[in-house]
């Protein structure tokens, strides 16, 4: 497999553009080697410059849910560009797509869209403090909630017990309020609480997307939700990555649990950029122009991606692809398991809903100080020897792969085939 043209488009990209990239997984500086550009995708395929198809296990880290340029939704966004871009005012289609979200989420009275999801924490954070009156904020190891100065904190990158800034350029003061607790780890939590009186919430991804594929174990969010019950802090759910990934509608549902906050994305924008946060009235009327927690954004609500989010959502609702997406998921847990077997490979794979990924580690991964003892040289050399068997996946061993409805049975046959000889690579590269 050739990769000239990407290698071309790299060194001419260093110019003008920071590594050559708008995102730092993009340099895939975690695998080695030089990044891919892409050039085109359709349905479950996407094209680099060079040429080279894959099946796309990465669908744009999960907004592309039915696949690629789904003809509905390309119909509905076609339609919508002849109207106008963008008004900076109000438009029929929010509405529509506002019921259609918190039709979805029990609890969600209200939502207010903007740009990404980190917009949505960062607002989630503030109407958090705003409602209750309180500064702190507790986040979890590991988990990455966007790059605002608040949450730059063990959000993945080690700096899992202090409040210290994950990034220069943040200062410590920005982090001063945001306290660290352990995923899995209700204990944690509560010994902030008995250390501070000042705590607004908890902010939690349900299902931890950002250190692979990790799950709460036993009641722990349940638990969780009642303990902050206790103590008048909220809970702060993001499911910018699982929201509509595992049900129509959010994981916390199907972990039962109700978020006081909800924070979505990816998956509601049908591939163009939207966030959203939302929560039941009490807490929404909080916000702008209802309430003092001012936010605001000229291109919240832009007309195109609300209708690209309708579509989507209208189509994956009448697909109900989640049964599918268990069996998928299941199957290729499986396989996994069965080739590492086959090479003597250590495999520890997670998987929830349409979100699955492999750990090259021993034993189980449910916090990110589990997830850091895989073996990342291993991941490289897998990584590169699906890519180079036609399977694109995320770059970093941290990364959840997400399923499309529009796999067939063909694409994973091709990417057990894969599988196999990715195993067999790594094996022959330990030797």
């Amino acid at each position: 497999m050739d990769f000239k043209n990407s290698e071309k488009l790299y060194k001419k990209g260093q110019k003008h553009l920071v590594g050559a990239v708008n995102s730092p997984v993009r340099a895939f500086a975690s695998v080695g080697g030089n990044p891919l550009f892409i050039k085109k995708a359709k349905g479950t395929k996407i094209t680099d410059v060079d040429g080279n198809d894959y099946i796309d296990l990465v669908l744009s880290y999960g907004p592309m849910i039915l696949g690629h340029r789904h003809k509905k939704v390309e119909k509905a966004i076609k339609k919508a560009l002849k109207n106008g871009y963008t008004f900076g005012a109000s438009t029929k289609n929010e509405i529509k797509l506002a019921k259609i979200v918190c039709d979805a989420f029990p609890g969600m009275d209200k939502v207010r869209f903007v740009n990404s999801g980190t917009e949505a924490v960062l607002s989630a954070l503030r109407l958090a403090r705003a409602y209750t009156g309180n500064d702190k904020i507790i986040k979890f190891s590991g988990c990455y909630h966007g790059h605002s100065d608040a949450l730059l904190v063990a959000a993945g990158s080690g700096l899992a017990t202090l409040s210290l800034p994950g990034s220069k350029g943040v200062p410590e003061g920005a982090v001063k309020n945001t306290l660290i607790a352990n995923y899995n780890d209700l204990e944690s939590v509560k010994a902030h609480f008995e250390k501070h009186d000042d705590i607004a919430g908890v902010i939690i991804e349900p299902i931890a997307g950002n250190m692979g594929v990790v799950l709460p174990q036993g009641n722990f969010l349940k638990d969780l939700k009642t303990y902050l019950e206790t103590k008048n802090a909220l809970l702060i759910v993001d499911e910018v990555m699982t929201g509509f990934r595992s049900k129509f509608g959010g994981a916390q549902e199907l972990l039962g649990v109700e978020a006081d906050i909800t924070c979505l994305g990816k998956v509601i924008g049908g591939g163009f950029p939207v966030g959203a946060y939302g929560a039941r009235n009490e807490i929404m009327e909080m916000v702008s122009p209802l309430g003092a927690m001012y936010q605001a954004g000229t291109l919240s609500g832009n007309p195109i991606a609300m209708a690209a989010g309708i579509a989507t959502l209208t189509e994956l609702k009448k697909q109900n692809p989640y049964q599918k997406f268990d069996e998928v998921a299941a199957r290729l847990e499986q396989v996994l398991k069965e080739k590492a077997n086959k090479h003597g490979v250590d495999i520890v794979v997670n998987r929830f809903g349409s979100m699955i990924n492999p750990f090259f580690t021993k034993g189980v991964v449910t916090n990110f100080e589990e997830a850091q003892q895989s073996d990342t040289k291993k991941f490289a050399t897998f990584f590169w020897a699906l890519v180079k068997n036609g399977i694109f996946l995320p770059p970093s061993q941290f990364e959840a792969w997400f399923l499309s409805s529009a796999l067939s049975e063909k694409d994973l046959q091709k990417t057990e085939k894969a599988i196999d000889l990715a195993m067999e690579a790594v094996v022959n590269k330990s030797n």
